[in-house]
């Protein structure tokens, strides 16, 4: 469990740090066991069929070894998409629900490119969105860089001068019945997004969920200043050793009632809500045009940890993902 608070008074807020103790490691083939493969209809619409375990590893969809693990999108088929199936592709979630955590991924690299739609996000998908929604990943067509959003009921806002945090606060309702659920969403000044990650090798992403705060961390794999706890996976953390966080939602203005147990998920759709809706003119064809006849511009070659190719393959490349509580 949680302990030794300390607190750090910078700007108009405080952000909350505490040290967490490592509770759930997964790393290679404990995502299998630890995680379960989604077949569902998206909820975002994309031009994807999402599959089980057993077919996702059986048309290498998804790939484990002792300290990797590769999930992608199909790159083999025609699909005839929305008459019928999508491109076969895939969304895992966590078997565990969390609150108060600190949850941290290793990502050598994620996917990239026209019609993507990668997103490292956590919510609790029976009771959405009374249970709330933090997405700590997410972006479209190789768009920079990311942004971090909250997703709830109504009654939740942020106001950028309570937050301490590095990025800049573009959208303040969370309420997912405004503005099209944009939520309330941070972008970052630093280079996160996929376009720039194989060049860097990937990085970090943390974040610390609290009673009052939600803080979400970035830093690239040649940032001097990563924290050591972070970069070596400690068994423990102190969050008060990070610095300013990129985004730092607080309660100020947001009864953090608004968010419950949560699931870890990682998916990859294409097209969709989002991706589809600002499809830039700089790709080819129309999204689902794309997604469907384009099957090669989807093939996934692993990029190994040590390699300084800068090519882009569309898949997520995860070192470990790691839970503290």
């Amino acid at each position: 469990m949680f302990k030794s608070i300390t607190l750090l008074g910078v700007l108009a807020s405080t952000v909350v740090a505490t040290s967490y103790n490592l509770v759930d490691n997964f790393v290679g083939g404990s995502f299998l066991t630890g995680f379960n493969w989604e077949a569902i209809p998206d909820p975002t619409h994309g031009a994807v069929n999402y599959t089980d375990q057993a077919f996702a590893i059986a048309q290498n969809l998804t790939y484990t070894s002792s300290d990797t693990l590769i999930l992608r999108a199909d790159y083999t088929h025609v699909t005839n998409y929305p008459t019928g199936p999508g491109r076969n592709s895939v969304r895992i979630r966590s078997n565990k629900e969390y609150t108060t955590a600190v949850t941290i991924l290793d990502l050598r690299h994620m996917p990239q490119g026209c019609a993507t739609w990668p997103a490292f996000w956590t919510t609790l998908e029976s009771d959405w969105p009374d249970n709330g929604e933090v997405d700590i990943i997410e972006g479209v067509n190789d768009v920079s860089p990311n942004q971090s959003t909250l997703h709830t009921t109504a009654g939740c806002t942020m106001v950028a001068s309570t937050m301490s945090q590095t990025g800049t606060l573009v959208t303040t309702d969370c309420n997912t019945a405004d503005n099209g659920n944009a939520g309330c969403g941070v972008q970052t000044t630093k280079a996160s997004r996929p376009n720039y990650l194989p060049v860097i090798l990937g990085g970090w992403y943390a974040m610390e969920r609290t009673t009052s705060q939600i803080n979400i961390w970035f830093w690239a794999r040649d940032d001097t200043s990563v924290p050591a706890d972070v970069s070596s996976g400690a068994a423990s953390v102190v969050t008060s050793s990070w610095g300013l966080p990129v985004a730092n939602f607080v309660s100020t203005n947001c009864n953090f009632d608004h968010f419950g147990p949560q699931n870890i998920i990682i998916n990859l759709t294409l097209c969709g809500d989002w991706a589809g809706a600002v499809y830039p003119s700089t790709c080819p064809s129309t999204c689902t045009n794309y997604v469907n006849t384009e099957p090669a511009a989807f093939e996934n070659a692993y990029i190994p940890i040590d390699s300084i190719d800068p090519s882009s393959p569309m898949q997520w490349d995860i070192a470990w993902l790691k839970v503290y509580e």
